[in-house]
């Protein structure tokens, strides 16, 4: 994976409308959890971000943006979840974590691992 493919697989799992149906947080707010594999993915595609962002003084704001609900969003959509009763995979919650890590890590220029 290159980094133009990480950035736009990136921005692609943020996408809440039915045109992108298995979009991780649109799959989160459904209810539903992610496909197998998804985190993964993302994981896979944050650290290729950081490794092309790793010297960069200066974040665009779309990505900026795609961080933040990757990390932030994608929780408090869990959190909602739990709420209301769904029973979410067990180590989603982990995974959210491992991805809001990797998104602090873009952003210190130091990869970061769940410990």
């Amino acid at each position: 994976m290159n980094y133009e493919t990480a950035y736009k697989f990136l921005i692609d799992q943020t996408v809440i409308n039915e045109d992108n149906p298995d979009a991780l947080l649109m799959r989160l707010q459904q209810g539903k959890p992610p496909v197998p594999g998804q985190i993964t993915s993302i994981l896979l595609a944050l650290k290729v971000v950081f490794e092309g962002l790793k010297d960069a003084t200066v974040v665009d704001k779309e990505l900026a943006y795609v961080l933040y609900q990757l990390s932030i969003k994608s929780q408090q959509l869990f959190a909602a979840g739990r709420r209301v009763g769904v029973e979410w995979p067990p180590l989603l919650k982990e995974d959210l974590l491992r991805i809001a890590i990797a998104t602090e890590s873009i952003f210190s220029g130091k990869w970061q691992n769940l410990h």
